[in-house]
């Protein structure tokens, strides 16, 4: 068991209050995500709950974890330069677990995550493994400890759809506790039985923190339901409520008027307008308790909005990309041969296939030629988002390169828009949570009117909160988009034509 009691996190730069008297409680077999928007501390309560200490040095907090003895298992969203640039082995060793295990059970640890069985003493560098490789050796590495609970941050960035689809068998079948984040919905709704939802309805108010023993599909269907009916709720009480206020006045407005013109010589009215008078009094009074037990509107979190200018389109007869290469390199590597792709004006192109099958190198390519013509205006979202962003400026000065006083008030609109806190928006780009950095890149290509969107995995940092505006804006998108994603959600609902690269060239699937 692992119950977490009363905790609350501030960020001690801004003071601003993360989580707040969070309380819940898991056993065993339990798979709960954390969800909320972009910055709301999701990765610093895994840290948290892992070990305190990851948090001290931008976070001061209260609260208590109090659990059966549970040997847990934390896997970070990325790994360190160190451990990139180290062998597989090194980085299997760096575990003093690892030399406690027999062959047997190196094999069958090897043989639950599908890798071969020599894997853990193999000399290639970490960093040169796919996204796929590099997932589950962080997972053997915790696994050689036996763990009864696993906390995963992001395990489903960066890999491939069949790699997907056994991280989905992975978490099921996995006996202890696993507490996780992700952005891929469809692994979500497969796996999730509980929901711990972080929320930050507006700024000045404190966050919501609620722990969900629900499967993610029922929670979201409940939640909506719920706020729809209280928001009926509310505006009808506030509707007949507006309408006995309105009686009330007339009446107070009556009372007070006949006060004005009454003779001097009819005390006897005078005393009754004044008894008149204390009972409209107690009747206001009356209403101010009534409106204090109103149902109120719900104060919930909102997802982003995000749009494309209407009137940025291309015409369907317009060519916007005709590639054909004979050859696909990484340098010295051979990735792929024969590639064709003809793409026209109005198309939204995803582009999918394995871990290491040359997909980044070949949207590089496509990229390069299309920001260099004129008869087009392109924008990129490289998977590494520092290749586009300058991480030293803030958001508004991104949005708002001209420093006008008009721009910058554009700029925070948008940004506000996009759910980004007032301190964010005077942060560093360099300090945000990709979500963040992936609203600002498309917020400027949305600002810049570009009528054809290159885009490397468009959503891998988006909440599921902010995951269907995202793919509402693209799919509304009147230009041209070319992708690559393994977001299946991403696919079937954006894309119209889905091509898989192998090493002979593209194949359309769908």
């Amino acid at each position: 068991m692992l119950q977490i009691k009363h905790l609350t996190i501030t960020h001690t730069k801004d003071l601003r209050t993360l989580i707040e008297d969070f309380s819940f409680v898991l056993h065993p077999g339990d798979k709960a995500v954390v969800i909320g928007e972009e910055g709301n501390g999701k990765s610093t309560l895994l840290k948290w709950i892992y070990d305190p200490a990851l948090i001290e040095s931008y976070c001061k907090w209260s609260g208590e974890r109090a659990s059966d003895p549970v040997v847990m298992g934390y896997l970070a969203q990325d790994l360190t330069a160190e451990e990139k640039a180290g062998s597989v082995y090194d980085f299997c060793a760096a575990s003093p677990a690892f030399f406690e295990l027999t062959p047997r059970e190196l094999s069958e640890i090897a043989r639950q995550l599908r890798l071969p069985a020599e894997t853990f003493y193999a000399e290639r560098p970490v960093g040169t493994l796919s996204g796929g490789e590099r997932i589950k050796l962080q997972l053997a590495r915790l696994l050689f400890t036996h763990p009864a609970a696993l906390l995963l941050d992001e395990p489903s960035s960066d890999v491939d759809l069949e790699t997907l689809q056994w991280m989905e068998r992975f978490i099921n079948d996995y006996n202890g506790i696993c507490i996780y984040i992700s952005h891929d919905e469809t692994l979500i709704e497969n796996t999730a039985n509980a929901v711990l939802h972080i929320e930050h309805p507006r700024e000045g108010r404190p966050p919501r923190c609620g722990a969900h023993r629900l499967c993610y599909r029922d929670y979201v269907q409940r939640r909506d339901a719920g706020i729809i009916y209280q928001t009926r709720q509310a505006r009808k009480e506030k509707e007949e409520y507006d309408k006995k206020l309105e009686r009330y006045r007339r009446i107070q407005q009556s009372v007070e008027h006949a006060q004005e013109v009454i003779s001097r010589k009819d005390p006897g009215g005078g005393r009754l307008l004044k008894k008149k008078m204390h009972a409209v009094l107690s009747m206001g009074r009356r209403f101010q308790r009534e409106a204090a037990d109103m149902t109120q509107l719900p104060e919930v979190e909102m997802a982003m909005f995000l749009s494309f200018p209407e009137d940025v389109c291309l015409p369907a007869g317009k060519i916007v990309l005709d590639l054909s290469l004979p050859e696909l390199r990484a340098g010295e590597r051979l990735l792929a041969r024969n590639i064709r792709l003809r793409v026209m004006g109005g198309e939204k192109i995803g582009i999918v296939g394995g871990n290491g099958a040359g997909k980044t190198t070949l949207l590089r390519e496509i990229a390069s030629r299309l920001l260099s013509r004129r008869d087009l205006r392109a924008g990129y979202m490289s998977q590494d988002y520092s290749e586009t962003l300058p991480l030293e400026q803030t958001p508004i000065d991104y949005l708002a390169p001209a420093g006008d006083v008009d721009s910058r008030t554009r700029a925070r609109t948008y940004l506000g828009s996009l759910r980004y806190a007032r301190q964010e928006m005077v942060h560093p780009i360099g300090e945000l949570s990709g979500g963040q950095k992936a609203k600002l890149i498309l917020c400027r290509m949305a600002l810049e009117r570009v009528n054809v969107l290159v885009l490397d995995e468009p959503t891998r940092n988006f909440s599921p909160i902010s995951g269907p505006r995202i793919r509402q804006a693209l799919r509304d998108y009147r230009g041209t988009v070319i992708s690559v994603s393994h977001d299946r959600k991403y696919l079937g609902e954006v894309c119209d034509r889905v091509y898989r690269l192998t090493g002979g060239g593209m194949i359309l699937e769908r």
